[in-house]
């Protein structure tokens, strides 16, 4: 099983620990956790999850630090972000690159698929 860090999400989007704090980013990886587990109806252990939950819950905090660091706001899978200019988002991924990958693993995560071993 997999354990959601701060550097998993620091390292999506290339943000050093200078750049958000500790604190606010494992608010936002404790909301995305929550946020996924809404969305399949599953609780979701933040230091035991699969593989599937915490590239979701890392990709969705991600985009929660960007709105955070930009100014926007996020609230669950929607998020906003107006049109300041902050240095640190210049190396940031595009938004909807994170936002495409959400989707796909969250179609993934509700809809398991049946393997024969």
């Amino acid at each position: 099983m997999a354990n959601v860090s701060l550097s998993d999400v620091r390292d999506t989007i290339n943000l050093g620990t200078q750049d958000i704090p500790d604190d606010k980013l494992q608010k936002m990886i404790k909301r995305a956790a929550t946020t996924l587990g809404l969305e399949i109806n599953k609780q979701i252990d933040i230091n035991d999850c699969s593989d599937a939950e915490k590239e979701f819950i890392t990709l969705l905090a991600a985009v929660y630090a960007i709105c955070y660091m930009t100014g926007g706001s996020a609230v669950g899978l929607s998020f906003n972000v107006g049109d300041q200019n902050i240095t640190v988002s210049d190396k940031t991924p595009p938004l909807t690159v994170l936002q495409q990958e959400i989707e796909r693993l969250l179609n993934a995560l509700k809809h398991p698929t049946v393997r024969s071993a």
